[in-house]
């Protein structure tokens, strides 16, 4: 076997656990590792069939009674905003993103902190530390990037950032076809604003200007008021049974 072999990954199954969408059922998941150079290739190929990426780990629901979670992309070129969704980003209009390395930083994790202690005091990463975080944020052998933002400045329009604290933050994989939005978190006093629509907003933006297909979403989970977000970004293809398929409403 010489250096240039495809090396054939390697796929595990979770044991059974509480799902954290829709109560009374179980999850459980399948997974593989992204290490090595083919981590990109090979994020990219499992992203298509419906994985998500967190740090070094791709995996996708495989729960033996449900099929609630569905990949949700974003066609961007095809991608017409609502007139809510309009409102939402002329009411955004003084905040820029800034592009920054996957580096942690203590502004980031302190928003991040003050994020989960407001909006998900009950969920499974209320109790990140900010070692957790550093490596959620950095622990990563593809493409990824920050995505930060904040007011605009008197200087904005030379360098292309904001001015003052952070008001939102999006881990982001740059893929072959599109822009995999793998987290995000805003500042939960700014809740007024919808910050994490107008993020979603902004990749779609980012994706077109890079001349990239698609923005992937995540999960959407019939029935989860969590996810029942994802629903407003219209048209949108979801992977079913029968391939990634298309969705006016």
């Amino acid at each position: 076997m010489t250096s240039h072999s495809r090396e054939t990954p390697q796929f595990f199954l979770t044991a059974p656990s509480p799902c954290p969408y829709l109560p009374g059922q179980e999850e459980r998941k399948v997974f593989t590792h992204l290490v090595g150079r083919r981590a990109g290739e090979l994020n990219d190929i499992l992203t298509h069939g419906g994985f998500r990426r967190s740090q070094t780990i791709a995996y996708r629901p495989a729960c033996e009674t449900c099929r609630a979670c569905v990949s949700v992309r974003v066609p961007v070129a095809e991608f017409e905003p609502s007139r809510n969704l309009r409102r939402i980003g002329k009411a955004n209009a003084d905040l820029v993103g800034a592009t920054m390395p996957n580096q942690a930083t203590s502004d980031q994790y302190s928003l991040f902190r003050r994020y989960l202690d407001s909006r998900h005091s009950d969920g499974g990463m209320v109790d990140m530390t900010v070692l957790d975080y550093a490596m959620m944020v950095e622990d990563s052998h593809i493409e990824t990037k920050v995505v930060e933002y904040r007011r605009r400045g008197p200087d904005t329009f030379i360098n292309g950032r904001g001015e003052g604290p952070i008001v939102a933050v999006c881990l982001t994989d740059v893929l072959a076809d599109g822009l995999s939005m793998v987290y995000s978190f805003y500042d939960p006093e700014l809740a007024s604003r919808s910050l994490g629509t107008f993020v979603i907003l902004d990749h779609i933006a980012r994706a077109r200007a890079m001349g990239l297909p698609y923005v992937y979403l995540g999960y959407w989970v019939r029935g989860s008021r969590k996810m029942a977000y994802k629903a407003r970004f219209m048209p949108q293809e979801r992977l079913l049974s029968q391939g990634w398929t298309r969705v006016e409403e």
